[in-house]
């Protein structure tokens, strides 16, 4: 028995230093750059995301810029949403969507908090992060050229400009971390 509370007291020891080493690991200081990239990226993604639910509600345009804004988010405000804060939203979010569907698609908040650590965490801290959301901004725009085929009467309007300057603004913040980043 006491063999068994000594190797318990082993683990729990061991377990405490993995847990001080990643939370010193965790609190390093971001590059300008990176931070930059995070924040601008965010604050461009969430433009995108309001002008396509009051635009034409593309669900392809919703879960490309989803998975932006996850290889994107700033990691102060994505550490509070993998914590206990982001499992009761999800919780939250999850009810609301067997009640009312169409209201609530909690499936694309659900990404933040149930991905594996060893995942987001490989992906926002390496240059991959950059790539795929190049290749997202890319994809936004074809599926935005896409959409405007579709549409006999094109107009410029107040919602098209802020469409594209939030897709501009994606493209920059994106770009200027890759090339900033890798040299």
């Amino acid at each position: 028995m006491e063999n068994l509370g000594t190797r318990f007291g082993e683990v729990v020891a061991s377990v405490g230093h993995a847990v001080v080493g990643a939370s010193s690991a965790s609190t390093e200081q971001l590059s300008g750059v990176s931070g930059n990239f995070q924040w601008g990226g965010t604050f461009s993604a969430l433009i995108l995301l309001f002008l396509n639910q009051i635009g034409r509600r593309s669900s392809i345009q919703t879960t490309l810029i989803v998975l932006y804004l996850f290889t994107s988010f700033p990691t102060a405000l994505f550490k509070i949403i993998r914590g206990q804060f982001g499992c009761w939203i999800a919780f939250l979010a999850v009810t609301a969507n067997l009640f009312f569907p169409q209201t609530f698609p909690a499936s694309r908040f659900l990404l933040f908090v149930i991905t594996p650590d060893w995942v987001a965490d490989g992906l926002r801290g390496s240059i991959c992060s950059g790539i795929l959301c190049l290749l997202i901004g890319v994809l936004l725009v074809i599926t935005e050229v896409r959409g405007i085929g579709r549409h006999s009467n094109c107009q410029c309007n107040f919602h098209c400009i802020c469409y594209c300057l939030g897709i501009a603004l994606l493209f920059f913040f994106t770009i200027r971390y890759l090339c900033l980043e890798t040299w």
